[in-house]
């Protein structure tokens, strides 16, 4: 009995039964954003609050750095995908939190295509390496990299050596999928969102931009598209792979059998095993759409899902929608969606947040960050009901992580 009246309190308490959880666990570790831009890459180090920041950086000032990524394994390694107009694209590693830093001795490279009257597939050179991904915790100083023009590729030394996984970077069908090197984004098509299962590090998912979501659960052996009831732009045949604009994928780590999709035609939710994608962005408020390319999950709720739309109409002008910028949750798998924009610009901001340039950290509550194509840092310690700018001037933000220090 004295249970049952427990339940019935905490119900009529509403919104603030949330009291009632067991206590919050206050950060042990912690948190550093990594912050890759247009000139260069910034590590920012949060106390124990999450209040202060201390800014380390520039590292590679002047180069295109597109992704910054440190190792979950160890707490302590970074990639960085990096690339000058005159050197070209490479990437660099550091075992010392980004004190010292070693350039790839093999960056990712696409085979030499083969000589003769008979090749049917032109060769094709990395323009820049665009993605990170760390593979299965069981695998460690282990690697997987996605570029542009699409490819796919792998390191098992920690990222000094690259080498070409799987069979689709010569595939003629998934070739004829990734289109040419003038189709896809304004700097170029791109492999990206590479995810492992945590579960089992021989299932894989990637996405290209365009050409679809694929699936492979052989270790990259083999792959196949997992496209169905995903919308490709009107007047074009959802049936062509090609077709297909994944902006960003995300596997929810609290379940790892549902993923979710921030795509060019919208939001969508996944639940395998089946393979049909249901668009949940329709639920979005009509006059801010569901067109955008940041999507995060939250890490214990499977049901929470931030995106950052954007201004998607006719010539997509890739601003904020009327320039008043902020972030959506939803807290039911997409079934209804809230605004979260105090602190934030309310009129005449227009910028946008790239693909991985909006993430979250694991901790309680979930803090999220942002970075923004005008340079700014944005934050906030309670899931984003409330922002707050850590950095400004910086160059455009091409991309965002947080992590834990060791």
């Amino acid at each position: 009995m004295a249970r049952t009246t427990k339940k019935s309190a905490t119900r009529k308490q509403g919104p603030s039964a949330r009291a009632t959880r067991a206590p919050r666990r206050r950060p042990s570790r912690r948190v550093v954003v990594l912050v890759a831009t247009r000139k260069g890459a910034w590590l920012f180090h949060g106390d124990a609050t999450r209040r202060t920041w201390r800014v380390d950086g520039p590292h590679f000032l002047g180069h295109i750095v597109n992704h910054l990524v440190l190792d979950p394994r160890d707490g302590r390694t970074l990639l960085a995908a990096t690339k000058t107009g005159h050197l070209g694209p490479t990437v660099h590693h550091s075992t010392d939190l980004g004190r010292t830093w070693k350039e790839a001795t093999r960056p990712p490279a696409f085979a030499k295509a083969p000589d003769g009257p008979d090749t049917k597939m032109p060769g094709r050179v990395v323009d820049h390496t665009f993605w990170l991904t760390p593979c299965h915790a069981n695998e460690p100083n282990a690697w997987y990299a996605g570029t542009s023009p699409q490819g796919l590729f792998r390191s098992d030394d920690g990222g000094i050596a690259w080498e070409p996984f799987s069979v689709i970077n010569d595939d003629p069908l998934y070739r004829t999928w990734m289109g040419s090197v003038q189709d896809g984004t304004p700097d170029g098509p791109k492999l990206h969102s590479i995810i492992v299962d945590p579960r089992d590090p021989v299932h894989l998912y990637m996405a290209m931009s365009g050409g679809g979501v694929h699936e492979s659960v052989d270790r990259g052996r083999t792959f196949a598209p997992i496209v169905k009831g995903m919308e490709v732009v009107e007047g074009f045949d959802p049936a062509t792979i090609a077709f297909h604009d994944p902006h960003c994928v995300r596997l929810c780590p609290s379940n790892p059998d549902r993923l979710y999709q921030q795509n060019h035609c919208g939001i969508y939710r996944i639940d395998r095993p089946s393979n049909e994608w249901v668009r949940i962005g329709r639920n979005m408020p009509k006059r801010v759409g569901d067109i955008g390319f940041p999507m995060v999950v939250h890490p214990r709720d499977a049901d929470t899902v931030w995106v950052f739309p954007m201004d998607g109409t006719t010539v997509w002008p890739r601003t904020s929608p009327e320039g008043k910028p902020g972030a959506y949750v939803t807290r039911d798998g997409g079934k209804s969606w809230l605004r979260l924009d105090s602190g934030l610009p309310k009129s005449q901001a227009w910028w946008t947040v790239k693909r991985q340039a909006m993430t979250a950290d694991a901790l309680d509550p979930v803090g999220l960050y942002l970075g923004t194509t005008s340079g700014e840092l944005w934050m906030s310690r309670d899931e984003g009901h409330r922002w707050a700018c850590i950095a400004r001037n910086l160059p455009e933000i091409y991309a965002v992580e947080a992590a834990e220090m060791r």
